[in-house]
């Protein structure tokens, strides 16, 4: 396989290490997150609509898609305290150059390079969690990685989207920037040697998609998360006549962030014990209805939350399983899949800003998440399929 990551065998006392990750996975959630909340007032600071302003997070999914494997085969040979610290640094100067940007143009380029920080870090932190855990404990390091990302829903998104309302959006950039730079040493200073030794450049980026399974499997990525992030992206217009201002959004934020959170850890577990393919096929299908009934909860803010809740903790409820599926069928090269994993899910993200901005300005904002059940229900089949065609690894027990 194309990129091996060289450790001693998986550590009795992982966790700590891999909650200095998530520490990391904290600032870069944070980014990818609260930029949702902060469309309108972007908006209208920049002086173009929100579905303009949505292409924010389009542009910085395109980047992180684009880099995540690219970097990935450039960097498989470093040290991997090396790679992070590179990537939270690079992702630090596009947050600030975002904060300082006088136009749209120059803002939607700062955005390129801090989502190639973002993919530099996302995809060797999980990796190399789950090498420090070992294979029984695989979906347990994962998800705390995620929890990470997780948690810069419940405390980031929404004290970003309260910062952006109450002052301006740029000092919430500020902030993105701080936590970075604040993550540097603690990564720095904690993680134990992990080393990169594969091969670089074409040969390594394109070895793990001669693998059928793993196509499968990256292919229900990008369905999934399209679904997933459509609904999220288009948070304050789906919710609009609940959620109006920027307290109540972030009342809604800080709802889909706790859910999300319990939903990850839960499913790390589940993972762990049944099997990753069957937590996904289950979750996706409850997805497909939650999100069905979802405009049901669009007029008072006590039915939004509820139906944010519902949703935040079934989408968390994927991306681990699918990390965990990928991880077992590459064995050591897991350091090269999960970045065509990230790859993957950032592409879905682009896709959802750019399908979503579509469906919003043609049939509304209440038909989004329709859209978003009918994508669950597709990538439920396709994840049924395929497991017949390749069997689930062995759950752990």
């Amino acid at each position: 396989m194309a990129s091996t990551l060289h450790t001693d065998p998986p550590l009795t006392r992982w966790r700590p290490h891999a909650a200095v990750l998530a520490f990391g996975a904290f600032a870069v959630g944070t980014d990818g997150f609260v930029v949702a909340g902060l469309l309108p007032p972007i908006a209208t600071s920049l002086h173009v609509s929100v579905a303009a302003a949505g292409q924010l997070v389009t542009v910085f999914a395109i980047a992180y898609a684009v880099f995540a494997p690219v970097l990935a085969a450039l960097t498989a040979s470093w040290p991997r305290r090396r790679v992070l610290v590179t990537a939270l640094t690079l992702f630090a100067v596009g947050n600030a150059v975002t904060a300082l940007a006088p136009g749209f143009g120059l803002i939607l380029a700062s955005r390129v390079i801090a989502g190639a920080g973002a993919a530099m870090f996302t995809a060797t932190a999980s990796a190399t969690a789950a090498m420090l855990a070992g294979e029984r404990e695989r979906g347990r390091a994962i998800s705390i990685v995620m929890l990470g990302m997780t948690s810069s829903l419940v405390l980031g998104a929404p004290l970003g989207t309260v910062i952006g309302g109450l002052l301006d959006w740029r000092i919430t950039m500020w902030v993105v920037t701080a936590l970075a730079l604040l993550a540097v040493p603690a990564i720095a200073w904690r993680l134990p040697p992990v080393h990169g030794n594969g091969s670089r450049g074409l040969r390594a980026f394109l070895a793990p998609l001669r693998d059928r399974r793993i196509i499968a499997v990256l292919a229900t990525t990008v369905v999934a998360f399209v679904g997933i992030y459509i609904p999220y992206t288009y948070i304050s217009e789906i919710f609009a006549p609940a959620a109006s201002g920027g307290s109540t959004l972030a009342v809604l934020l800080l709802a889909f962030g706790l859910a999300g959170t319990a939903g990850n850890l839960t499913a790390g577990r589940l993972a762990d014990r049944y099997g990753p393919r069957r937590v996904i096929v289950i979750v996706t299908l409850t997805l497909a209805a939650a999100f069905v009934l979802t405009p049901l909860g669009r007029d008072t803010l006590a039915a939004a939350v509820v139906a944010v809740v519902v949703t935040g903790f079934l989408s968390f409820s994927v991306t681990t399983p699918q990390q965990h599926l990928m991880i077992t069928m590459a064995g050591p090269g897991s350091g090269m899949v999960t970045s065509l994993y990230q790859s993957a899910l950032y592409l879905a993200v682009s896709l959802s800003g750019a399908l979503g901005a579509f469906g919003l300005e043609w049939q509304g904002a209440a038909r989004l998440p329709w859209l978003a059940a009918l994508l669950m229900l597709a990538a439920a089949v396709l994840t049924a399929v395929t497991a017949r065609r390749s069997p689930s690894p062995p759950p752990s027990r």
